[in-house]
């Protein structure tokens, strides 16, 4: 037998967005909200780069998620597995039927490991790692760590993923590694860019040029990796302009898989008519174009920018706003402006902070800092400063 629920506001997700959210409705009065989570542990992804990079352990990038929900907020530990914004209902895996008056979706991305041949067959050899996996990543410390010639192949897929730095920033902790062993030259570095530059804004993309110049890396502009042959240790690289194939050995593999949104959102009427399935809202209101009721935020949207920790921040207090507006009966005026950082850990102990929004230029939000170049004060608060803020006042809802 199902078993009804009810809240005034209900949460699909239970990530840096939605107890963001959770937490600002709460300090902004709402006092029904319930929230839709399995997850027992609450982990703090950004930092999953430094694990794989030798730079921080695993045990520090999570906490209980019990701990997280922010008090006087209902925790229905179940999975979300479809949503009737007709009868405004959540389906969940055990049965329960989630009524609501107004919706938030953010149950973050997928990993689609599949969307690549021969790639789940691959993580299963010790050659091969992913920091976007908590159980992978630190076996790409490991590879790093004892790799001293050969070749060594990092990738990205093409299509949107959650921090678009991050395939970017592994080769280059790595590379440093490398270099402060007195190894690099031993080693090729294979970068692999669905893209055709090294980021979307040109100043950055300056910049990290000459960081892959001073590495020696090569890159391989507008290709993906799209097989992998573990038993042989060799991917297919295949260039997406010329549809030529370039078949490549590997001593170490750092793999970044395909993403879209849960393959049960996408079969539901909130999500946009894409291939990947994002919940398609006004990407200044972050309210749904045809469900005046359904706001969404984070991964699972479908904002037209990068899908970043630092998005969410700027993207919630905008939905929080509208949320309020829209249980008053009224349209909401908030804004979001498309911002997003990246945070490219260049070197151990160097970081480029990308800051950017809808209009692809820069737009730096610390005063009297040039962040358009690698500084040793970026990667301090990269290290440090971040996830402090994370776990102290953006889940909390005060920053």
């Amino acid at each position: 037998m199902s078993t009804a629920i009810h809240h005034d506001v209900v949460i699909v997700g239970g990530g840096n967005a939605g107890i963001s959210v959770a937490a600002r409705l709460r300090r902004a009065g709402v006092d029904d909200i319930g929230l839709i989570e399995p997850s027992e542990r609450h982990f703090y992804q950004p930092l999953w780069t430094l694990v794989g990079g030798g730079c921080a352990s695993a045990k520090s990038t999570f906490r209980p998620e019990a701990g997280v929900i922010p008090k006087g907020v209902a925790w229905i530990k179940d999975n979300a597995d479809d949503i009737d914004p007709n009868e405004r209902l959540v389906h969940t895996r055990s049965g329960a039927q989630v009524s609501y008056d107004h919706l938030v979706v953010a149950p973050g991305i997928q990993l689609d490991w599949d969307k690549v041949d021969g790639l789940p067959e691959a993580l299963v050899t010790k050659d091969v790692s992913s920091n976007y996996s908590f159980d992978l990543a630190p076996r790409t410390w490991r590879n790093i760590a004892a790799l001293r010639r050969g070749r060594a192949i990092f990738t990205m897929p093409s299509g949107p993923i959650k921090c678009a730095g991050a395939p970017q920033k592994i080769a280059y902790l790595a590379a440093d590694y490398w270099r402060r062993e007195g190894v690099l030259d031993a080693i090729e570095i294979v970068l692999v860019l669905p893209t055709p530059g090294m980021f979307g804004v040109p100043v950055f993309s300056q910049e990290l040029e000459r960081v892959v110049e001073r590495y020696g890396i090569n890159v391989r502009f507008s290709s993906e990796v799209t097989s992998i042959a573990a038993d042989q240790r060799r991917v297919t690289v295949t260039d997406n302009t010329s549809k030529t194939t370039e078949d490549l050995g590997y001593d170490l593999l750092h793999v970044v898989p395909p993403q879209s949104a849960p393959d049960w959102l996408k079969q539901t009427p909130m999500a946009a008519d894409v291939p990947q399935g994002w919940v398609e809202v006004g990407k200044h209101s972050m309210q749904h174009v045809r469900y005046p009721e359904v706001f969404s935020l984070g991964d699972a949207c479908s904002t037209p920018n990068s899908k970043t920790g630092a998005a969410i921040r700027k993207q919630a207090p905008v939905l929080v706003e509208n949320l309020i507006a829209a249980r008053k009966g009224r349209t909401g005026s908030a804004s979001y402006g498309g911002y997003a950082s990246c945070p490219l850990t260049t070197a151990r102990d160097k970081m480029l902070l990308a800051e950017f929004d809808y209009t692809m230029q820069p737009a730096p939000s610390i005063p009297l800092i040039d962040t358009t170049h690698e500084r040793r004060d970026m990667w301090l608060l990269k290290k440090y400063g971040l996830p402090a803020l994370y776990w102290n006042a953006i889940l909390s809802g005060r920053a």
